[in-house]
């Protein structure tokens, strides 16, 4: 099943300048909880990294981010923020190996079809290091769903999210709920998942 889907791809390929210009504070809270878990210059993947926000500020701290997000146009946009490449990465094309200390997915893997998020989760968890960590934001739900741009949301529940994680082993495994927004500007309610791989 592919993992991206094809009208949520195609809402950021035409609003990307938009989106990635967008104020969009980052959530140094959250984002240093993940950074004070890895190692000082870790090398950290973000998954669906949109204007490059995230990325701009692990690595203005000394982390090793290899910037991604599985639209070229975002991409482009994350580049010229960020004044290094950016990788056009589709979450089920990862394919890497005990190569990251840490991978930070902010509010993208929520897009991914349900039957198709486990397979994701398996391939963060090979492409991590021994005692790596993940992190990953999700739009809560009790089904998948479209917001009003058309967009494809999993809506997981926690326990669902448990299940879609369960198909490899965590060392731990804690996911918080939180309320906030979004960029379609309805009150919604977030789950922030962290899960540590085995050391």
């Amino acid at each position: 099943m592919p993992s991206e889907d094809p009208a949520t791809m195609a809402f950021y390929a035409a609003e990307a300048r938009a989106y990635a210009n967008r104020r969009n504070t980052v959530d140094g809270a959250r984002l240093d909880a993940f950074l004070t878990m890895l190692p000082a210059k870790a090398a950290i993947l973000e998954l669906g990294c949109g204007g490059g926000q995230d990325s701009e500020a692990m690595l203005a701290k000394g982390f090793d981010v290899t910037p991604t997000d599985g639209s070229p146009e975002l991409a482009r946009e994350a580049q010229t923020r960020l004044g290094k490449p950016v990788h056009v990465l589709l979450f089920g094309d990862l394919d890497e190996t005990d190569r990251y200390h840490g991978v930070w997915a902010r509010a993208c893997l929520l897009h991914v079809p349900r039957k198709g998020l486990p397979g994701i989760v398996g391939r963060v968890h090979s492409a991590l290091k021994a005692g790596g960590v993940f992190y990953a934001s999700f739009k809560a739900g009790a089904r998948e769903g479209r917001d009003r741009f058309r967009r494809y949301y999993n809506y997981p529940s926690p326990a669902w999210l448990r299940e879609a994680y369960g198909n490899v082993t965590w060392a731990s495994m804690d996911i918080e709920a939180t309320t906030g927004g979004g960029y379609d500007g309805m009150p919604t309610e977030w789950l922030h998942v962290i899960a540590r791989k085995p050391g």
